[in-house]
């Protein structure tokens, strides 16, 4: 199951035939629409999260230390 959505890379004909090669289903819904995508809220914590840290991080290395936390 494939859950895009409707960006023009998804439907691009390259991906809709790699997609269907591996017998992938695909979940038609509407184009940009925040509410159905739960990703978008994972994204807004962790987003909210960073631009509350104090001293902000300074290199991958503590990016990455962070989101494990």
């Amino acid at each position: 199951l494939f859950m895009d959505d409707n960006s023009p890379p998804h439907g691009a004909r390259i991906v809709t035939a790699g997609l269907q090669e591996l017998g992938v289903s695909r979940i038609v819904w509407p184009a940009m629409n925040y509410g159905l995508n739960p990703i978008e809220h994972v994204w807004d914590q962790l987003k909210q999260r960073l631009d509350d840290r104090t001293p902000p991080l300074s290199d991958l290395a503590e990016l990455y230390v962070f989101v494990k936390e």
